[in-house]
């Protein structure tokens, strides 16, 4: 089966910057037309531009995922200009770090309503409507490695990925017998925007050195994963939870 995206319309959270805008590009590649979902209005327009320059097709939507109230609006859009919306790429997250105990209810309230209930509010959002139509469709979560294995300093981080893990094995259940698959990608150590500076400093180097393949991982090696998921060569993959860490996960167990 061709790992192409043709006639398929994505929507892509957290697109502005890092690896939310990487998967975009990636995905209008592969044929798609690709909805960019951020809050920096300017830089998804420049990346929507990019790709419609390039023979893709793009719309730029400015949407704060934690805003219920924008999400039905936003699909309503994206529905009108591109067709409903089949692959969702629930992208878009933040960091705290930090100890338990210096983490405050704010920190804990901040980082569940990005990272873990909005991802919820928009999959069922997207798939009310491909129900409604009769559609497939296919949900890609981004997770973490830390959603499937704690580390220090990152209490927070850890619990709202690990929702997300749980959270796409509970949905990919419900939503199965509606062909509506239900994955998460769970990524190790890439370079972003949120931990450049870090890997810059000898603690950070330190860090590297101790993953297995003693490098971050490349934007790139997570393409084939996310073009799997988000095709119909994957049509019998859900509820799973798949790290792309260069053997991370494999040393935390």
């Amino acid at each position: 089966m061709e790992l192409r995206l043709d006639g398929k319309t994505a929507l892509v959270t957290g697109a502005s910057s890092g690896l939310g805008r990487h998967f975009a590009s990636v995905l209008a590649a592969s044929g798609a037309h690709v909805a960019l979902a951020a809050r920096r209005k300017d830089r998804i327009t420049a990346l929507a531009d990019q790709i419609n320059t390039s023979g893709g097709k793009a719309l730029a939507v400015e949407l704060d995922v934690s805003d219920r109230a924008a999400l039905s609006p936003a699909l309503d859009h994206i529905e009108a200009n591109l067709g409903p919306v089949d692959i969702l790429v629930n992208n878009a997250g933040i960091a705290v770090e930090g100890s338990t105990l210096d983490m405050s209810d704010d920190d804990l309230d901040r980082i569940m309503d990005v990272n873990t209930k909005a991802l919820w509010h928009l999959a069922r959002r997207v798939s009310e409507r491909l129900v409604k139509g009769g559609l497939p469709g296919s949900i890609i979560n981004t997770a973490s490695i830390l959603g499937l294995n704690a580390a220090p300093g990152l209490s927070l981080y850890a619990i709202s990925k690990a929702s997300v893990v749980q959270m796409t094995k509970a949905l990919a259940l419900d939503l199965w017998r509606y062909n509506i698959r239900v994955n998460a990608i769970c990524p190790g150590y890439f370079k972003t925007e949120i931990n450049a500076d870090f890997f810059e400093t000898e603690a950070g180097k330190k860090a590297i050195n101790r993953l297995p393949p003693r490098r971050l991982g490349a934007y790139e090696e997570l393409d084939g994963l996310l073009i799997l998921l988000a095709s119909d060569a994957s049509s019998f993959i859900t509820g799973t939870a798949i790290p792309v860490d260069g053997g991370h996960a494999a040393k935390l167990a």
